[in-house]
């Protein structure tokens, strides 16, 4: 596979296994609600796989989510980045 087609210098992060886990689903779980195999499920949080169009929507269907809150170009920030983010100019917090 060329590596534009592998996503080597355009990958696609995802957030599946962290969203699966916010809601103790497992990948069976998520599987049978896109009507999937669970090793997609797999194949995808890996980074293995990228999913069509289609089957991305599905995924953000079951978590109620926008396609850029769980699908990017670039790599997601880990959550408590975002989370306990300092303001720029705030003091020590406590």
């Amino acid at each position: 596979m060329s590596p534009v087609k592998r996503g080597e210098s355009l990958p696609i992060h995802n957030r599946i296994r962290v969203l699966r886990a916010e809601r103790g689903m497992s990948r069976a779980d998520l599987a049978t609600l896109i009507e999937v195999n669970p090793q997609t499920i797999g194949a995808l949080e890996r980074g293995d796989h990228y999913p069509s169009l289609d089957l991305a929507f599905r995924i953000c269907d079951v978590f109620d989510l926008p396609v850029e809150a769980v699908f990017s170009r670039t790599a997601f920030a880990p959550l408590s980045a975002h989370v306990y983010r300092r303001i720029e100019g705030d003091g020590p917090r406590g």
